[in-house]
């Protein structure tokens, strides 16, 4: 497992500083950092993070005791210095009497310039861990090239925890930071040894103007630019101006002036009213608020990591090439408003929101050529029971996406994953796997006006247990289906699809329990097996007012029979045929009789002739059978029979004689 060596980085600067860095390899010539790694080299990362963490951790501890003996020696500790732990290296800036804030030059004056180098080319060159500290700021201004020194098992960084950091260029002459190899005199692109980053946990961060590349590695926290709040506490000791303590004082008074906070102890505890879309309680004073406009951001392990933070903005950045993530809004994150920013090939996401995300705005934003989704919304709760943290069960919503632009990325151009009152508005959505994603049992998830075309599969999808959702005035062209609905219900009105030539066309479809749904006023485009499939469907749906008058429907005969081949059409199309085939007899029976066709049954039969009944006599015993057998003629009848040769005595019909 690789070991953390600060030695190592403070010796090849030492060697290294009569070079002149050499240019940076322009982009058509870069050797992204890997994206995978063996398990050898995923737990040496992790091992680095973990160590990261405790370093800063003890870093703070002891610089909070030292600030709280007092006196000479405390005073004597509000300058620069150092301090060495078995993590590393760390030059601590502490809070300042004053207002005036830390620069480079203060930087350089540490031991004699042992640490910070400015460079032949006019660069300067970082070979430490920078901590500032609560209370303290750190200022970079430009124009300026700081080469933030990254070796194997050894690397720089700038931290700080609960202070400020500003990094403010301009557009003629922008801060450029990246990581930098002095060995091979090149940006360090390979993560698995660990690569230097910039953080601010909690307090505030600036940067403007600024043109950062291949910083950071495998957490969020570590990942290139990070900021976060924290859970730990503040400080025991912070140092306040009075300026700054009257500061202070007016913001408790407005936080409780404002009748949309909660209430709190003097404003050290921000109060949220628990419900849906709400998230847990955060100490106020930890969380990170910053500003991130007019920067580039390239090849870094994430472009862009934010928590624990409160109206951050993300303004007219470009961010190319991330590792992982583009933009990765992570819990706790919230009224954060994102503008006019592109990520374009990161290897994950381009932008996220995550769990415990919610009421950011994302607005005329770019995601392309991204290897996952384009966007994703994920408003699904922390835990779905107990658990050990105890987090809350509710979800989170109220986040957009608007007026944004989503092109070529690997699976979906947006997917939006559980939450409540999520929208996706006007925006297009250009290939793709899918368009836009909605499951995970969203609730009132809103997508209007949005523009899609050229999907593999769907546009539209709503899927495993959406409810409530509203797709209203959306244009789908050059796909296989329009708009899909399976195990979800909502309303779709006045969408327009235009699909592909394909049997397997459909401009919607309807699978599973949709009970409630609405499909109305849509004008369905095409060929294929039907404009609206609802054969698989169960539940109450209504359907009407579609214009299917531009649809051609190329389905066979006994596709087009199973949609109507259903156990009551069919007992009703039985009692319906049998009415109709009774009516039909009898109009045909009535007619014939009344033209007079019919005939007489019985016309064709001869009447039965009468004849006189003929007494049978029984044989005297003894007599011939013969002579027994003549019939008697009954008085009154005719008879056909021929009278006997012989006469003999006249048997009584049924009697033995």
């Amino acid at each position: 497992m690789a070991r953390f060596a600060p030695l190592t980085l403070i010796a090849a600067l030492a060697f290294g500083l009569g070079t002149a860095p050499a240019a940076a390899a322009p982009p058509a010539a870069r050797d992204p950092a890997p994206t995978t790694f063996t398990a050898d080299e995923a737990e040496a990362q992790a091992a680095l993070v973990d160590m990261e963490d405790q370093r800063l951790v003890q870093t703070r501890a002891a610089l909070t005791a030292l600030l709280q003996t007092g006196g000479i020696e405390a005073a004597q500790r509000k300058q620069p210095q150092v301090f060495v732990s078995s993590h590393g290296r760390t030059l601590v800036l502490p809070a300042r009497n004053t207002n005036a804030p830390y620069t480079l030059r203060d930087l350089a004056a540490v031991e004699k310039g042992r640490y910070v180098r400015q460079m032949k080319d006019g660069s300067v060159l970082l070979g430490i861990h920078v901590f500032v500290a609560d209370g303290a700021r750190l200022q970079l201004r430009g124009p300026l090239t700081l080469r933030m020194g990254s070796l194997p098992g050894s690397f720089s960084s700038i931290v700080t925890f609960g202070g400020s950091i500003e990094i403010k260029g301009t557009a003629k002459n922008p801060v450029r930071i990246t990581s930098w190899d002095v060995r091979t005199q090149q940006p360090d692109r390979s993560t698995v040894d660990g690569r230097a980053y910039i953080r601010a946990v909690g307090g505030e961060f600036e940067m403007a103007y600024a043109q950062v590349s291949d910083l950071g590695f495998w957490s969020g926290r570590t990942g290139g630019i990070a900021l976060t709040g924290t859970e730990r506490p503040a400080s025991a000791y912070r140092h306040r101006t009075k300026a700054q303590r009257h500061q202070d004082k007016a913001k408790r008074l407005a936080a409780n002036n404002n009748p949309d906070k909660g209430g709190g102890n003097f404003g050290d505890v921000e109060t949220i009213p628990v419900g849906p879309g709400t998230a847990s309680h955060v100490l106020a004073d930890e969380l990170v608020s910053g500003s991130i406009k007019n920067s580039v951001i390239t090849g870094d392990a994430f472009g862009l990591f934010v928590s624990g933070s409160n109206q951050t903005q993300i303004i007219d950045n470009k961010i190319v090439d991330s590792l992982v993530h583009g933009v990765f809004m992570h819990r706790f994150a919230k009224n954060a408003t994102i503008e006019k920013t592109e990520v374009i090939g990161s290897g994950g996401d381009g932008f996220v929101l995550s769990r415990a995300t919610e009421k950011v705005r994302v607005t005329d934003c770019l995601a392309q050529g991204n290897g996952r989704n384009g966007f994703t919304v994920n408003g699904r709760a922390l835990a779905q029971g107990p658990s050990a943290s105890g987090e809350s069960l509710a979800v989170y919503g109220d986040s957009s996406i608007n007026s944004s632009i989503a092109r070529d990325n690997g699976r979906y151009g947006i997917e939006v994953l559980g939450g409540s009152r999520l929208a996706v508005q006007t925006s297009e959505i250009i290939g793709g796997d899918m368009g836009i994603v909605v499951r995970e049992g969203a609730s009132g998830v809103q997508i209007s006006g949005n523009k899609l075309t050229n999907q593999r599969r769907q546009a539209i999808a709503l899927r495993d247990g959406a409810t409530g959702a509203h797709v209203a005035g959306n244009t789908i062209k050059g796909t296989t289906t329009g708009i899909y609905l399976r195990d979800s219900d909502g309303t779709v009105v006045g969408n327009k699809v235009t699909t592909i030539t394909d049997p397997k066309a459909h401009g919607i479809t309807v699978v599973g329990q949709a009970d409630g749904s609405e499909i109305t006023r849509n004008t369905l485009i095409g060929s294929g097996t039907s404009a609206i499939s609802i054969a698989r469907s169960s539940g109450k749906l209504n359907k009407h007012n579609n214009d299917e008058d531009g649809w051609k429907d190329t389905s066979t005969f006994w596709v087009k029979a199973k949609r109507y081949v259903k156990p009551m059409n069919v007992i009703w199309a039985c009692v319906l045929l049998l009415v109709i085939v009774s009516a039909i007899r009898s109009r045909g029976i009535m007619e014939r009789r009344r033209r007079g066709k019919i005939r007489d049954p019985y016309e064709l039969q001869k009447p039965m002739e009468e004849r006189p009944l003929m007494l049978l006599r029984h044989a005297a015993r003894g007599q011939d059978q013969s002579e027994n057998t003549a019939p008697v003629p009954m008085p009154g009848r005719a008879s056909r029979h021929r009278p006997p040769a012989h006469a003999g005595s006249t048997p009584t019909i049924g009697g033995r004689g």
